[in-house]
């Protein structure tokens, strides 16, 4: 059985699973290099196709979309009847955006070297937003057991916040909040109140946050939270309408109730701000989780949507795991909407067929460049480069030598992080290191922390508390023993976002860290996404190029070819 899965809006995907194995997901933003696009995911789609080796849309057996209603960009893709103005509204907006061109001409189709799906006959399926975010938290765990699944975003199909029974391959809803308990929509209306944008910026909020005293301004932004005593909502989210427009192929959001915040951010400060929205974000979810685990018994909780990625959330929900009442947590490790194509995906297929459990080990599932391709592209630019048999080990050298390295390996990963095949790298061993980065590479904001990868056999000489981290979702703190020797990827705050590195889930990054700690006893380095601010993580060779001459970095690693600025 083979199903497609497509996300149209913000960080629009498609995703393709045979037979429940997941064998490609990527987000439109890789390809258009628009961040978080929401444009519809043609792109991507054809990835998918591609990747499973399929030629003819009616070889898949389901489309599963991640809407109640489809979105009117794809109704003109899949030729749906009776929407004639839309495919003229929608040819129109093509030829607009990418010619230039501007016609009142009616009889205007879509131009002849789109994809032509419209002669698909199976099946396309709509679903409840937030129940594909349910799908995506629990289809991609080891087990079958009961669960409570908690899905916590912006909004999606009129619900904000909901709650959801899963055991084996049914999910049903106990209970659903449309803005009245919106803890993402409030959460990002203090981010804009920061003057960081709506749907981007809200980890900005959560990395300023430690550096604030909320004790300083505590209660002042209780009136935009919700107030949950154990499962009753007693006091609702007290915010006006969401207002939204496109921006370059972005969707972007605003709350006037920002301009609120942002006379308290003059009065209380950026800082102090940031870490009470922090604080009422984690009681908010705590109390949530809390009182539901507690009214049903249930002692294995997951989540989803996008509020997911507060890791510093996350953290806390384990580290209280003992007073919750719970055994055992997931993150989906791409709660946001760019994985509701591979939950779309899963909910269709799961529909028919029992699940049993299907763990989720790795997020490489992009696109993938050989060495003769990559090869092209340097020989094209005129670039004096190295055939390199090892890699990790020249890579590790270089790290121990204090160089910022771009390490482009394997396929891409989907989600918003970088775990090792788009990555920026360097030492975590020198303080100076997360300035360096900040300034010369990523050019953004000093206060901005970075992750470590580590390897997997390590963690607990880095970690308290811990358990299996892949996917940089949750944050633990650093053991006493090592906070003072990886100063450049401890945060203020004394934790850190980690990535743990196992050997078969990725063997040439597994050894590039192993190496470096072999050489300085730290089996342990700086990982950043491979981009500058604002720009979507990179995808092909070229972007790699373009990203390593337009920054600071030192060396590249593609594949098997390595270059030196020193050396050029």
């Amino acid at each position: 059985m083979i199903i497609l899965g497509i996300h149209e809006g913000h960080d629009s995907s498609a995703a393709i699973i045979k037979d429940g194995q997941i064998i490609a997901d990527v987000q439109e933003e890789r390809f258009s290099r628009v961040k978080h696009s929401a444009n519809t995911p043609i792109k991507s789609i054809e990835f998918c196709l591609k990747k499973a080796g399929i030629s003819d849309i009616n070889d898949i057996d389901a489309v599963s979309l991640s809407w109640s209603n489809t979105p009117k960009r794809l109704q003109a893709l899949f030729g749906f009847e009776n929407k004639e103005s839309v495919k003229k509204k929608f040819a129109k907006s093509v030829a607009k955006t990418f010619f230039n061109i501007r016609t009142s001409n009616s009889k205007l189709k879509l131009p002849i070297y789109f994809p032509d799906y419209s002669s698909y006959n199976n099946k396309i399926i709509n679903n409840d937003h937030h129940l594909v975010h349910a799908a995506s938290a629990y289809f991609t765990q080891s087990d079958n057991d009961k669960q409570l699944i908690f899905t916590i975003d912006g909004a999606g199909d009129e619900t904000c916040t909901a709650i959801w029974l899963a055991e084996k391959n049914r999910i049903t809803l106990l209970k659903r909040y449309f803005k009245e308990a919106s803890i993402g929509w409030a959460y990002s209306v203090v981010t804009e109140g920061l003057h960081w944008i709506h749907g981007d910026g809200e980890g900005k909020t959560m990395g300023l946050a430690p550096y604030g005293d909320f004790n300083k301004c505590k209660g002042v932004l209780d009136k935009y939270f919700p107030l949950f005593d154990k499962d009753i909502l007693v006091k609702p989210s007290e915010l006006g309408n969401a207002y939204s427009w496109s921006e370059s192929g972005s969707n972007q959001f605003h709350f006037e109730e920002a301009k609120e915040v942002d006379k308290l951010v003059i009065k209380y400060g950026k800082e102090n701000l940031a870490a009470e929205a922090q604080r009422k974000i984690e009681d908010v979810v705590m109390n949530l989780v809390e009182g539901w685990v507690k009214k049903t018994g249930i002692k294995k909780v997951c989540f989803a949507g996008g509020v997911m990625l507060n890791v510093k959330l996350n953290q806390r929900i384990w580290a209280n795991r003992k007073k919750i009442g719970i055994e055992k947590q997931y993150v989906f490790p791409n709660p946001g909407d760019s994985g509701l194509a591979i939950g779309a995906a899963l909910l269709e297929y799961y529909r028919h067929n029992e699940f049993e459990g299907s763990k989720l080990e790795n997020l490489y599932l992009g696109p993938d460049y050989t060495n003769d391709e990559i090869k092209k592209v340097l020989d094209i630019r005129k670039l004096k480069y190295e055939f390199v048999d090892n890699p990790s080990k020249v890579a590790a050298k270089l790290l121990a030598e204090n160089k910022i390295i771009a390490w482009f390996q394997g396929r891409m990963e989907c989600g918003p992080r970088a775990l090792g095949n788009r990555s920026i790298i360097m030492s975590p061993l020198h303080p100076d290191n997360k300035n360096t980065i900040n300034s010369w590479v990523k050019f953004r904001e000093g206060f901005r922390p970075f992750c470590p990868s580590l390897t997997y056999e390590s963690k607990d000489i880095y970690l308290k508390d811990n358990r299996d981290e892949f996917f940089m979702i949750t944050s633990f703190d650093v053991t006493d023993e090592k906070r003072d020797n990886i100063p450049a990827v401890v945060h203020v705050d004394g934790t850190v976002r980690p990535q743990m590195v196992r050997k078969k889930d990725n063997k040439r990054y597994w050894e590039l860290i192993n190496e470096f700690g072999k050489l300085t006893g730290e089996s342990i380095i700086l990982n950043t996404s491979f981009n500058v601010m604002g720009e979507p993580i990179i995808n092909n060779p070229k972007e790699a190029i373009r990203c390593f001459f337009d920054s600071g970095i030192d060396s590249i690693f593609l594949g098997n070819y390595y270059i030196d600025k020193e050396k050029l």
